[in-house]
């Protein structure tokens, strides 16, 4: 934990005067970004004791739990690098397999390279969730931008951790993939991607098989990444998620959750599952 340390001492400065706890803007970019002040953006304060309970990162200092998503960000920031890529999703078979956690710890642990900022959006409009990891109620977010033309800087949330906002799901919608296939979701993908080149996106998907969500909209992300639950998600059901995502985006990987042997790395997952890149 000494380069954590480091970073710290660096940033401190920095952070206080970004009005952030420098507890939360700690990381190992050899490229640091000055910090940034959000006026439009809703802040929040995320109480250290909430991040425990929900299992956040940014709520424990170290150990094995931590540093799964340390070696995930690592190779998923080197596939970002070599790809040219900035947009990717998280998604599972079923739900309640843990896709919800991955994407918000992806996110925090991703900000955590001060290179970037980083947006999670939540994209499973059906049964929105990311809020409730954050200890909120259910708060404007996707659906309201799609619908209701809500402007998007109304709807982001800064929860007082680095370089990192999210934009919450909305109300729940029945019909969550029309919605992901509208010009205008398409329209608001494409400028999230573009507008600012340091800008990384990570969007909570609905489940794979239980809707088709993500069939339709997958050809817009960068790549995929598969979130699975030891002892519960059926090989099956692995093969048929492929086969229905087969030449429609890249599969990055696999994550098996609740797992004793924690977080697998991209390379054992992609043996487990039988994933492999096209």
């Amino acid at each position: 934990m000494e380069y954590l340390q480091q970073a710290q001492e660096r940033f401190k400065q920095q952070a206080g005067a970004a009005g952030t706890d420098p507890r939360r803007l700690v990381g190992d970019s050899r490229r640091p970004s000055p910090p940034i002040v959000y006026t439009t953006t809703k802040t929040i304060t995320l109480p250290d004791r909430v991040m425990r309970e929900q299992r956040l990162i940014t709520g424990f200092d170290e150990g094995p739990f931590v540093d799964a998503y340390r070696m995930l960000r690592a190779q998923v920031l080197q596939q970002y690098r070599q790809k040219g890529w900035n947009v990717i999703g998280v998604s599972s078979t079923a739900d309640q397999e843990g896709k919800t956690l991955t994407a918000v710890n992806l996110s925090l642990s991703l900000a955590m390279d001060l290179a970037h900022t980083v947006l999670l959006v939540d994209a499973d409009m059906h049964r929105p969730a990311v809020h409730r990891i954050f200890g909120m109620e259910t708060t404007p977010g996707l659906t309201e931008y799609l619908f209701d033309h809500a402007p998007l800087t109304q709807l982001l949330i800064h929860p007082g951790i680095g370089r990192f906002v999210f934009l919450p799901g909305g109300r729940a919608i029945k019909n969550s993939a029309e919605a992901l296939a509208s010009p205008r979701m398409t329209a608001l993908v494409q400028e999230l991607k573009h507008r600012y080149p340091s800008r990384l996106v990570v969007l909570d998907l609905p489940p794979l098989l239980s809707r088709a969500d993500v069939v339709g909209f997958a050809p817009h992300i960068d790549a995929l990444l598969l979130v699975v639950e030891e002892g519960r998600t059926a090989s099956t059901d692995v093969e048929r998620a492929m086969e229905a995502l087969k030449g429609s985006v890249p599969i990055l990987g696999g994550i098996l959750n609740k797992s004793g042997r924690k977080m697998l790395t991209l390379r054992q997952a992609r043996q487990l599952l039988r994933i492999h890149r096209d």
